[in-house]
């Protein structure tokens, strides 16, 4: 027997029950939330990882060469979204390593690649804009920042104002909206 299709309010759901923490929690811009998304808690889930992941698959837009995951929330999204789509996967890290191949990107050249940069959670948005920037001056064209949350505290606005677009699963808001079970 299959289980029946999953809904983006099931999925919301799914995410709001397994990740969301209140307290006190600063925030890697420096902000201090009453609430917080632990990613790893829905990407150490393997049926939810997946069911991200398609999401995520959902939101590639055409011509995309290849998934490129930040470390470190990125990566086992960028993974399972490479094994869903066919499309070969990156690793970037926050900076280049100083050792071995000395990259900031491992699994593949960036230079003239159409690249979707994949984020777990975007508040302010300042590392995936940095590193963005370390890709196009890599010669990676940059086509869409994809993530799962967007914390709705600006990281869109900044990231538009460099020409990234970025594409959330979910919004807060409609995590917060979500149906309760």
């Amino acid at each position: 027997m299959s289980s029946p299709p999953l809904t983006d309010a099931t999925l919301a759901r799914r995410i709001y029950d397994r990740a969301h923490l209140t307290g006190e929690f600063r925030l890697r811009s420096g902000i201090t939330s009453g609430e917080y998304f632990d990613k790893y808690l829905f990407e150490a889930d393997p049926g939810l990882l997946r069911e991200v992941a398609e999401a995520l698959v959902a939101l590639l837009p055409e011509g995309v060469e290849a998934v490129a995951g930040l470390e470190l929330g990125g990566v086992p999204l960028a993974t399972m979204a490479s094994q869903l789509s066919g499309l070969p996967a990156l690793f970037v890290r926050k900076e280049a390593k100083a050792y071995g191949t000395c990259q900031l990107a491992e699994g593949g050249e960036v230079a003239g690649r159409r690249l979707a940069v994949v984020e777990d959670v975007v508040s302010s948005g300042g590392q995936l804009i940095q590193s963005c920037h370390a890709l196009r001056e890599r010669g990676a064209h940059i086509v869409a920042v994809l993530c799962v949350i967007d914390r709705e505290t600006g990281g869109g606005d900044n990231l538009a104002a460099e020409g990234l677009q970025l594409r959330p699963v979910f919004t807060m808001s409609q995590l917060r909206k979500a149906p309760r079970a």
